[in-house]
């Protein structure tokens, strides 16, 4: 099974430690963020891996160079010319895809109890991308049709909407928050054949909705934590011990 990694960004959020090191090797529990996904992807059967790079890229690429990669296969899409935001990131890697089996794609410094092969198997060939999403609370959501067909997306915070139908009814909708895992046909690169740059996936998403079909899987029972503020970094290891 195929997979890729976010691990390009520059970690703002993690700053002193982003100053001198990738996001995706910053340590939780004696191993590197990149360590903990790499493995759980591993041990959930995904043996073909390509993960983004730009900050640091040469840490990252030492470091997979000295774990022999960890007995599986991984390749690097470079993004050391140009950080490309989500969408921008998955197009640029589209040539290191080149079977028509669908995508495990996972932000690296996302920790989650779901079993990544049962969500893998949740995705339907007549999707085009399959979002995990829960009711946990956030400022953000997508918004979902009783179908859980993907219709837009929302601030409550600002009221902003953003949804490629006129005629919504935003209080109608299902509010879920996207937990940064999803599974991506490879029909996805002919659709962005119009896109380039640096663009987020969440934006190609709400530009295909009508055409395509983006639906959310929801798991109710979901324990989830972004690791991307340093503040969590204190909460990681005993949700590790507790959820992984």
């Amino acid at each position: 099974m195929k997979a890729f990694i976010f691990a390009a960004g520059l970690g703002t959020r993690l700053k002193p430690l982003t100053d001198t090191m990738p996001k995706a090797l910053v340590p939780v529990a004696g191993k590197p963020l990149l360590e903990h996904l790499i493995l759980k992807m591993k041990h959930s059967g995904f043996d073909d891996i390509v993960i983004n790079v730009h900050h640091f890229a040469e840490q990252i690429i030492d470091f997979l160079a000295q774990k022999q990669n960890f007995g599986i296969r991984i390749r690097i899409s470079d993004e050391r010319q140009q950080l490309l935001d989500t969408g921008g990131g998955i197009r640029h890697a589209a040539p290191l895809f080149c079977t028509d089996e669908p995508i495990l794609v996972h932000n690296v410094d996302i920790f989650s109890d779901v079993d990544l092969a049962w969500f893998y198997r949740q995705h339907s060939s007549e999707a085009l991308a399959t979002l995990l999403v829960s009711e946990r609370q956030s400022s953000r959501y997508l918004l979902f049709d009783e179908h859980l067909r993907m219709q837009g997306w929302t601030n409550v915070q600002t009221s902003e909407v953003k949804t490629p139908y006129h005629d919504l009814n935003v209080a109608a909708c299902r509010h879920l928050a996207f937990a940064g895992i999803h599974v991506v046909s490879h029909d996805i690169f002919d659709l962005m054949a119009g896109w380039s740059g640096a663009f987020s996936i969440i934006d190609f998403y709400l530009a295909v909705a009508k055409q395509a079909k983006i639906e959310g899987v929801l798991r109710h029972d979901l324990h989830l934590l972004d690791v991307g503020k340093a503040d969590a970094l204190y909460q990681a290891e005993r949700f590790l011990a507790e959820s992984m």
